[in-house]
């Protein structure tokens, strides 16, 4: 019998994008709560962008770098967790802060990586020459832009070994480049705001164009590893494809918010086309898959 509900078509949606999520399992306590938990996040950090967006023409109350960061990085945990389990989401978060934290410090002490550079006192109590509070903010972004890339790439899997090896490859290159697309638009008004200090300048907004190679390098670094770590096939329960899209709808957000306002106002042009095209991209991924992979999949179901 081929299966044509509106339960159905709002199934496959999401099963087409994520397709390690089945849909079909019982829902767990523990998935309901940590889905509630992850919705709490979701709002609260909408909120959060939301005052940064309007801040040149309304001051709403925020919670500062610290405190938006705790919630963002709340945010991510929680919703992978759900969706995904807590040991991968432990794998997902170890590699993140040690990677990133690692890669900092190098590049704080000796202006390889990044480029010549020193964190202010702004962000809170250090560990060695990088603020604690680095790793957790490069999990906060790390996460949604890995969703954003696994719905871009869905449908580009191959069967073989090295197929798999070179899917991986392609998710963690993706990846790394939707999150550093992010950090075109965040670094130059974070690095003003003096958050942190380039100490020799930059040919872009101040910032230089090695940190950009920097933030891929790290980021591959990141997708990788935890791509590897993750080969094995997921089976999830109790979430649904807005559920699951929420990660790429705040990648989405951040678009708007750097499009709408930036202390260099020409980064609203870069943002548009650096964060608003893959977001775009992802959001119409997830909403509406190709016809003919919607046709294939009715014609299998019984």
């Amino acid at each position: 019998m081929r299966a044509s509900s509106p339960q159905f078509a709002a199934q496959f949606r999401f099963t087409a994008c994520y397709p390690e999520v089945d849909l079909t399992l019982g829902e767990s306590s523990v998935v309901r709560i940590l889905r509630s938990v992850s919705w709490l996040f979701f709002v609260a950090t909408m909120y959060l962008i939301l005052t940064e967006a309007v801040w040149p023409w309304l001051k709403l109350p925020d919670l500062g770098n610290v405190g938006f960061t705790l919630t963002f990085v709340g945010f991510s945990l929680a919703h992978c967790w759900a969706l995904e389990g807590a040991g991968r989401t432990g794998m997902f978060f170890a590699v993140s802060a040690v990677v990133s934290y690692a890669m900092e410090e190098v590049g704080v002490r000796t202006g390889l990586i990044y480029g010549p550079y020193h964190y202010s006192d702004m962000l809170g109590v250090k560990l060695g020459h990088v603020p604690v509070l680095i790793p957790l903010a490069w999990f906060m972004m790390i996460y949604p832009s890995w969703m954003v890339a696994r719905a871009l790439l869905h449908g580009v899997e191959h069967g073989s070994l090295l197929g798999s090896v070179l899917d991986n490859t392609a998710r963690a290159a993706v990846a790394a480049c939707v999150m550093t697309a992010w950090d075109t638009v965040m670094d130059p008004g974070m690095a003003a705001a003096g958050n942190w200090v380039w100490e020799k300048g930059g040919a872009y907004f101040g910032v230089p164009v090695q940190n950009y190679f920097g933030w891929l390098l790290t980021t591959f670094l990141v997708y990788w590893i935890e791509g590897f770590l993750w080969r094995r096939p997921n089976r999830t329960s109790g979430v649904t494809r807005i559920f699951a899209a929420l990660p790429v709808i705040v990648y989405s957000f951040f678009a708007v918010r750097y499009v709408a306002s930036s202390r260099i106002h020409a980064l609203q042009v870069v943002a548009v086309f650096s964060m608003g095209l893959p977001a775009l991209l992802a959001l119409l991924r997830v909403a509406a898959p190709a016809k003919g992979n919607l046709a294939s999949q009715g014609s299998e179901s019984t």
